[in-house]
């Protein structure tokens, strides 16, 4: 449970106007307990983090308890910090229409480490978790159909991580001569990172094509 310095900062922030959120948060967090690692508000939104293994009975709580009532999941999304030790955060966005307030749940994890599935508390995290899978490759244990969501049977890596390339892996073309569509490894015919930038008229020092024939 965090003691009333760690809830100071959060509070002052808050207008006269985020007075309810404030109450709601309140109430929200002294129900979660020892869930609750950290707290902080941005955009006039209450962002929690809690401990990986209590997503399950923090959501729960949240969308059960009378004075909470966050009972609309909105979006389930990754974020990637490779600098960190746990890289991926997972950010679990939800409104309660009753109270009109939205809150954010937040819970670190690495490349290895699965998370609990939120289907049974809320089904509309099926596609979402599907999502951040297929993505990120954020792992999630318990839910019903783990597999890619937005890319290709096949596809190679997770698109959304800091540290995928720009051109991808592989390409996609239609072969005349075989009449269908065939998958090819990417090739570049420069390093990627060093395409010559400059404008070819002011910043190059080799002759171009034709130039040759111009008057020095």
């Amino acid at each position: 449970m965090l003691g009333r310095a760690a809830r100071r900062p959060v509070w002052s922030k808050l207008g006269k106007d985020d007075r309810m959120q404030a109450e709601i948060a309140a109430k929200a967090l002294a129900k979660l307990g020892p869930a609750v690692t950290g707290m902080n508000v941005a955009f006039g939104e209450l962002a929690v983090s809690v401990a990986r293994d209590k997503i399950v009975e923090t959501l729960t709580t949240l969308r059960d308890d009378p004075d909470c009532q966050f009972e609309v999941l909105i979006d389930i999304c990754g974020v990637d910090y490779p600098e960190r030790v746990e890289r991926f955060e997972v950010v679990y966005h939800l409104l309660s229409l009753r109270k009109n307030q939205r809150i954010r749940v937040k819970l670190t994890t690495d490349e290895d480490t699965p998370v609990l599935s939120v289907v049974a508390v809320y089904p509309a995290a099926n596609w979402f978790e599907r999502e951040a899978y297929d993505m990120y490759g954020i792992l999630f244990s318990g839910h019903p159909d783990l597999r890619r969501l937005l890319t290709d049977y096949g596809f190679q890596g997770y698109p959304l991580r800091k540290d995928f390339p720009l051109s991808g892996h592989v390409e996609v073309r239609y072969d005349d001569a075989q009449k269908r569509v065939v998958y090819e490894p990417v090739k570049l015919t420069q390093e990627f990172r060093q395409f010559d930038f400059e404008s070819p008229w002011e910043g190059t020092t080799y002759v171009l094509p034709g130039d040759e024939k111009a008057k020095q």
